[in-house]
């Protein structure tokens, strides 16, 4: 077999996120690191819907690092809400497939 073409793999979580506690205006990041052949897409999810980043809005808080974690710049809280509470998880896919990582929860510490 003189053919060293490598195979083509489904993605893999190298690295699942963490809880988090967070204080309101901090910044945070959930880790999140896959392989797989091609390098998989990864996508976030929060409380089952899908977290928005910079790359959709350029003007939001959230950013996709090259790895695939998910930065928070800092954390938006207000009296009305808590936007960035929730249960996350990533998403790694390519055409042969998709992995999910396992939850992580990011909460904002109280007042």
């Amino acid at each position: 077999g003189s053919n060293t073409q490598l195979e083509d793999t489904a993605p893999r979580i190298l690295e699942h996120p963490t809880d988090v506690l967070v204080s309101k205006g901090e910044p945070a990041t959930l880790s999140c690191k896959a392989e797989g052949r091609p390098p998989p897409v990864v996508e976030w999810y929060k409380d089952g819907e899908r977290v928005e980043t910079d790359r959709e809005d350029p003007r939001s808080h959230r950013t996709l690092l090259p790895g695939g974690s998910l930065f928070f710049l800092r954390i938006l809280h207000g009296r009305r809400g808590k936007p960035d509470e929730g249960v996350y998880v990533c998403v790694a896919r390519n055409y042969l497939g998709e992995a999910t990582s396992r939850n992580a929860s990011l909460e904002v510490a109280g007042e």
